[in-house]
């Protein structure tokens, strides 16, 4: 009986799930950062949250660059964005250096969308979303505000004042992009409800 010997895996298989490993990272750099900013050690904050921001442009780079897309990436990317900008804003809130107006809006916006999806799951079944250019630049300037925020508290003595007018310019567009949210989402949810009744 002639033994079928499998071949090594190629180079493009074996780094294909880089990706989803930085998301993972990302991921559990959340309570750390956010423990980080609790206890105001935010040198130590200001290192890890750049490390997940660094982290999220290079899976993002690499699933684009190489197609290294996946369902498990698809669910993971946005859950690791959303848990540490949140514990982000909370914290930076506790320590007063975050208005609370703001960490509610962002906080608001992230429940919409979730409540949403768990909607589209249990009515209409399996949902598969890609983020909006809107979408997009909301995460962005979140992430750009939080590191602009704990750059501000490495570098003050004392506790600075919060940053008034990048903290409006991120909750408008929180919740402009969450308005775009629910207007795309709600036409394509009555558009597969009526597809789903016509059956």
């Amino acid at each position: 009986m002639q033994r079928v010997v499998a071949s090594p895996p190629d180079a493009a298989t074996r780094w294909r799930h880089l990706p989803n490993l930085l998301s993972a990272l990302r991921l559990l750099l959340a309570l750390p950062v956010a423990l980080a900013i609790g206890y105001r050690d935010y040198p130590t904050a200001l290192v890890l949250a750049a490390l997940a921001a660094l982290s999220d442009a290079l899976d993002g780079f690499l699933a684009r660059r190489f197609r290294w897309q996946s369902r498990l990436g698809a669910t993971l990317d946005p859950l690791a964005d959303k848990l540490l900008l949140v514990g982000c804003f909370i914290a930076l809130t506790y320590v007063g250096a975050v208005p609370l107006e703001l960490t509610l809006l962002v906080l608001a916006r992230d429940v919409v969308i979730v409540a949403g999806a768990l909607a589209w799951r249990v009515l209409l079944g399996p949902l598969t979303a890609r983020p909006s250019l809107l979408s997009k630049l909301n995460t962005l300037a979140q992430i750009g505000f939080v590191l602009a925020v704990l750059l501000t508290l490495v570098w003050s003595q004392a506790m600075p004042p919060p940053l008034r007018g990048p903290a409006w310019a991120v909750g408008a567009l929180t919740v402009a992009s969450g308005i775009d949210y629910v207007l795309r989402w709600g036409v394509r949810a009555r558009r597969a409800w009526r597809k789903r009744e016509q059956r």
